[in-house]
């Protein structure tokens, strides 16, 4: 049996973005790649990001948000940032790690003037969506990039 290619989401606060690519790698690709994933700072997972997920039976519920830092000195085959704060900020992390930006619409933010949560849940839905059509590309896709 191959060893799984390891992958660490990073995202700003480790609330939603990274969260999510975290759920759907575990849901779907457990069997090839372990994933994890962090921020730059912790914001606490978003209780919309684990309805979304949960509408598609991906249960995120159990999750916590995790610095970086405390990922740095693991083997990792690769990091992915899926925030422009988190690319930029990216910690040093040692060894023969690749990192790579797959950037994704922040949901907090594209729904901050929703009247309602039901209109809020537009946005989360459609970058659950995304981040689940990048992790179905995985790990091909990284091999890409």
């Amino acid at each position: 049996m191959m060893k799984p290619i390891r992958i660490l989401f990073l995202c700003t606060g480790n609330s939603c973005r990274s969260q999510m690519a975290e759920g759907w790698v575990n849901h779907m690709k457990s069997d090839r790649i372990e994933a994890r994933s962090a921020g730059i700072e912790t914001h606490g997972l978003n209780p919309l990001a684990v309805r979304a997920m949960a509408e598609v039976d991906v249960d995120i519920s159990h999750h916590h948000a995790k610095l970086a830092r405390e990922f740095i000195g693991q083997p990792w085959d690769y990091v992915v940032t899926v925030c422009g704060h988190a690319h930029e900020t990216c910690p040093y992390f040692p060894g023969p790690v690749k990192i790579v930006h797959v950037g994704f619409d922040d949901p907090p933010a594209l729904a901050k003037d929703a009247p309602d949560e039901e209109a809020a849940m537009v946005h989360y839905r459609r970058v659950r969506d995304e981040i689940r059509a990048f992790v179905e590309s995985l790990p091909d896709a990284l091999e890409k990039l």
